[in-house]
């Protein structure tokens, strides 16, 4: 696939748009218009487009949802064929109630070269790039994980901070890290930026774990994938209907542990724009009757950056 900037700036425009867009809601406790919002502006920029795009990680199926619905085609049809994953809001809530962490994010690949995952959750496991990929893997005992992170960096148990979504399904996993005396970052909501938190020793995050949304897990791979981090995946089926859905899309493994290389094949760009603050990107602000935006950008390993715009306030 062709990537070059003029592209790139394009899908950084449409999150940029889309989170000025869901801003114009943070603090309101409305939440179904925050996501309308940046969802309506996405579909209406990716149309105006030359590309022959269809969203394979969406707002729900056709049925579910008006837009940005999964199989949902984009763009004028004319030129290059992407798949497009999106979460024109991740962190709903955040935007409601004016919490950091609200985001806006699109990821894009060469047609089937995006992994295309069932609404379901994922359990999942990101690490460093600094650390040496056998090191964990999703089927290691907890306690594994933590003590070869340990020694792989060379710093006491004590010292590795492990990243994950509070929730009672967690308990366990909590409880764990917790009697090995690790460090927690618990997140409330937001788990592609969680998974994030491993691409740069500055945010102090040695692993993210635990179980959260599937397509959540494709779009961070994405972005994993640009420096060089490890990433595995397992889906979670509950239902019988889970289960369908998931054959119905091609997985016939249901059990199957997905590397990196298997979720994002070639060539793919990852753009997520703040809404509100974040440990990645501010959110968005004003300034001299203007909005500006900040973007955490990547593509591959030729392009790791934040990105700054700024708009025109028109109301």
């Amino acid at each position: 696939m062709l990537i070059n900037k003029d592209l790139i700036n394009s899908f950084v425009n449409i999150t940029s748009k889309a989170a000025i867009e869901a801003f114009k809601f943070v603090g309101m406790k409305n939440k179904i218009m925050a996501d309308k919002a940046a969802v309506d502006i996405m579909r209406e920029e990716l149309n105006k487009l030359d590309i022959d795009g269809k969203i394979v990680i969406g707002e729900g199926e056709l049925d579910e949802a008006p837009m940005l619905y999964i199989g949902e085609k984009l763009g004028s049809g004319k030129g290059m064929s992407i798949d497009i994953a999106v979460d024109p809001v991740e962190g709903t809530n955040f935007v409601a109630n004016n919490l950091p962490g609200g985001l806006s994010v699109i990821a894009i690949a060469e047609r089937d070269h995006l992994f295309n995952a069932p609404e379901t959750y994922m359990d999942k496991i990101a690490i460093n790039k600094n650390i040496p990929s056998d090191a964990v893997d999703l089927d290691n005992s907890i306690r594994d994980n933590i003590l070869n992170i340990a020694e792989a960096r060379n710093k006491d148990v004590s010292k590795v901070r492990a990243c994950i979504l509070d929730r009672p399904r967690h308990k366990r996993i909590i409880d764990e890290l917790s009697d090995l005396k690790v460090k927690l970052k618990l997140l409330s909501d937001g788990d592609i930026a969680g998974a994030l938190l491993v691409t740069d020793d500055k945010y102090d995050v040695d692993i993210f774990l635990g179980i959260g949304g599937g397509p959540e897990g494709v779009l961070a791979a994405s972005a994993l994938d640009a420096f060089g981090c490890k990433f595995q995946g397992r889906f979670i089926f509950e239902t019988e209907e889970d289960i369908k859905r998931a054959k119905t899309m091609g997985i016939k493994d249901l059990n199957k542990k997905y590397e990196l290389n298997e979720i994002i094949k070639g060539e793919s760009v990852f753009c997520a724009t703040g809404i509100t603050n974040s440990d990645l990107v501010k959110g968005v602000t004003t300034v001299n009757n203007e909005f500006v935006t900040e973007s955490f950008v990547t593509y591959k390993n030729s392009f790791k950056n934040v990105i700054n715009n700024t708009y025109p306030k028109l109301d």
